[in-house]
């Protein structure tokens, strides 16, 4: 009798740690699918609607995309651990400091890359029962300030080109109008300044960065041009 007491009860606590198992498994994966749709939907608009929608550009969509999931899965997997913030500061550092080796890496898709590695970490780790309103504000004011930020603010940029100039009688400091005026005409740019980058007196040519504004940045090179006439 005592032995069959012990059966019955073996198996109603088998069978109730199977069902608290199975509870928590599905809570976890009920967590996980609305962490990760939420983190997608706005991964998408912050990559495919803003990003590419105005530079174009499909290996850096690609690129995205996998280091959001990637890092998302990541923070997911270890959230349980007593180590939650500091894990994901950490996280974020060694993220942070990421360059690729192989190719040059604009400022604006580096933006982006710290944006989708932010929108990853904090999708995936922040409490949804104590703070869920506060995290969809949080993506909220992301994807706002990267609207805003990413060509609606009306600012223009200063782009410029190389040019070799064959005009050495305009060169003189005195005659830097009709320079700009001679340039305007042939290059059909809105030319306002001129930075000298190299005078060949032999050839009779003058190597030359023009500068104009642009609502995007067209210059050929991305170094910071200088503010020398």
């Amino acid at each position: 009798m005592q032995s069959y007491i012990c059966s019955e009860y073996k198996k109603s606590t088998e069978n109730a740690l199977e069902s608290l198992i199975s509870s928590i498994e599905q809570n976890i994966i009920l967590d996980f699918g609305i962490r990760y749709a939420f983190n997608l939907i706005v991964t998408f608009i912050l990559i495919r609607t803003f990003y590419y929608a105005r530079h174009k550009n499909k290996d850096f969509v690609f690129t995205f995309f996998l280091f959001n999931s990637v890092l998302f899965l990541i923070c997911f997997l270890l959230s349980s651990t007593k180590i939650e913030l500091g894990f994901s500061f950490g996280l974020f550092a060694v993220f942070s400091i990421f360059r690729y080796r192989t190719v040059t890496v604009p400022v604006r898709e580096m933006g982006y890359f710290f944006l989708t590695v932010t929108v990853g970490i904090i999708n995936a780790l922040a409490n949804l029962s104590e703070t869920l309103l506060l995290l969809i504000i949080c993506n909220i004011i992301i994807l706002v300030l990267t609207y805003i930020l990413d060509g609606h603010l009306g600012l223009e940029h200063e782009s410029f080109e190389e040019i070799n100039y064959d005009r050495m009688d305009l060169i003189q400091p005195e005659k830097r109008a009709e320079m700009l005026s001679n340039l305007r005409e042939r290059t059909g740019l809105s030319i306002h300044r001129v930075k000298f980058q190299k005078i060949d007196f032999s050839k009779n040519v003058v190597n030359l960065r023009a500068f104009y504004y642009t609502r995007e940045n067209e210059s050929t090179e991305k170094d910071s041009p200088d503010n020398d006439d």
